[in-house]
């Protein structure tokens, strides 16, 4: 669990900037836009049974002209009648009959139809927004068969202020309700997802600073709760992480220090094993045979045991690499590389050795990298293939939609098992006696810089293959 002292280190963001109002904010803005999804098709839907009301009103309006003998109303009992409507004029047509009218004597300014009739979902919208949006002088004029009788059409004529006036305290008491859903919805969103994620992200947020104010202490690990979500699987993760981490600082930690301890010894043994080739030197000048004779391989012990230190002094020496990338032709360097190769009975390689390389790359092939790193991966790939009395070896290009590979293969007797288990692994990887096994880690260290890689194909009895892979765009 992490302590109180690191816990008071983590900062939390300041709350307007926190996951928590940013969770609230969204939550009531996404409510809001679903009420407003909703609120259009609903004041639509008022507008018309507002005017369908008024529809059904002058149709009993009517009906009362026709229960008289002549049809006839006083004109007090009409103004009652269209009072009771909420309009200026009504109109009733039947399929079988003429048209009755009802009419108070006020003088209607211009007048807007609408026809219920021809009215679509959008349009109803699109009307009813219009009557918001206005400020309610119109005269309107409504047709539309009576809700009573679809047989009956009737015409009413009203002014449009009180219906907007009524569709405004609708909007409001929508308004007002979806305030409180939204916030009430945001409420419970907030405090539901501040318990599952907030709060166990900030737990984790705290794990992963206090591991990285100090990896080396378990005891301010994450404890991961029994959840089987995202979270659960992310807290188990990081404890996994941390722990893998931890493991792998310590070796690390442990290997430097070995490593600074075998410095020293090296520089103080190859100090002396200098001193001791020295002395060896004039035993080869000893008048006694038997010392003569027993002086080339002493003296070739203490080369290998020189060569050995200074090896592994410039491997701890070098560090991580800084790569001088430059563009220059691959057979270029491969030749160089090759040219380069001792040859003789000093370096152990026969008189032909050179002859032996055989190069299947386009000369105009050019790749970018750092010359002189490179230069030391074919230097080692080419010159441990030659040392393995290979008969033949070839360089070849392959093309690839990663980038360019180049095989090295030959025709030798391959590596023993031992050697390929641990090719890539400092001071282990050598096939060679008396080899340090750098040679091959510290390519694979220089192609992982450069993007690419060195792995090993295959290797038997019939010969090896390298496969050098570089990243794309490294190509012409």
């Amino acid at each position: 669990m992490v302590t109180n002292s690191v816990s008071a280190r983590f900062s939390l963001p300041p709350l307007a900037k926190s996951l928590s109002a940013k969770l609230l904010v969204l939550t009531v803005a996404f409510v809001m836009l679903a009420e407003v999804l909703i609120y259009c098709p609903s004041i639509g839907r008022f507008r018309l049974v507002y005017l369908q009301e008024r529809l059904a009103a002058a149709h009993l309006a009517i009906l009362a002209l026709e229960a008289t003998p002549d049809q006839m109303v006083s004109e007090e009992m009409e103004r009652e009648l269209m009072a009771h409507v909420g309009a200026y004029a009504v109109s009733l047509r039947k399929p079988d009959s003429g048209r009755l009218m009802l009419m108070v004597e006020k003088p209607l300014a211009e007048v807007t139809s609408f026809d219920l009739r021809e009215g679509t979902f959008f349009g109803l919208i699109r009307d009813a927004f219009e009557t918001l949006l206005t400020d309610g002088s119109r005269t309107i004029r409504v047709v539309g068969v009576s809700p009573q009788n679809p047989g009956i059409l009737v015409e009413v004529v009203l002014a449009e202020g009180p219906m907007r006036d009524a569709m405004l305290d609708y909007s409001v008491r929508i308004l007002a309700l979806s305030l409180v859903i939204s916030l009430f919805t945001a409420a419970l969103v907030y405090l539901s997802l501040h318990r599952t994620l907030v709060r166990p992200m900030r737990r984790i947020t705290a794990s992963m600073v206090a591991f990285r104010e100090n990896p080396e202490d378990a005891s301010r690990d994450i404890r991961p709760s029994e959840r089987e979500d995202e979270v659960g699987l992310a807290e188990r993760e990081l404890v996994s992480m941390q722990e893998g981490l931890r493991a792998s600082l310590l070796q690390k930690t442990r290997l430097a220090a070995l490593g600074i301890a075998v410095t020293k010894i090296n520089h103080d043994l190859r100090n002396i094993l200098s001193t001791a080739f020295l002395m060896s030197d004039r035993l080869t000048r000893s008048e006694d045979p038997d010392v003569r004779r027993l002086a080339p391989p002493l003296i070739a012990a203490i080369d290998r045991a020189v060569s050995l230190c200074t090896q592994t002094l410039n491997f701890a020496r070098e560090g991580p690499l800084h790569l001088f990338l430059s563009r220059f032709p691959l057979r270029a360097l491969i030749e160089e590389v090759v040219e380069a190769i001792p040859v003789g009975e000093e370096s152990g390689l026969a008189e032909d050795a050179k002859q032996r390389v055989s190069i299947e790359t386009p000369a105009d092939l050019e790749i970018e990298g750092d010359r002189e790193q490179l230069f030391r991966v074919f230097h080692n790939v080419i010159h441990n293939s030659l040392a393995a009395k290979a008969g033949r070896v070839q360089v070849r290009l392959q093309e690839s939609d990663e980038g360019p590979v180049v095989d090295i293969e030959d025709d030798g007797p391959g590596l023993p098992p031992r050697a390929r288990d641990n090719l890539f692994t400092p001071f282990a990887g050598s096939a060679r006696k008396g080899g340090t096994g750098l040679g091959l880690a510290i390519a694979r260290d220089i192609m992982v810089a450069h993007g690419g890689d060195i792995e090993l194909v295959r290797s038997g009895k019939d010969g090896t293959l390298f496969r050098l892979s570089f990243r794309a765009g490294k190509g012409t």
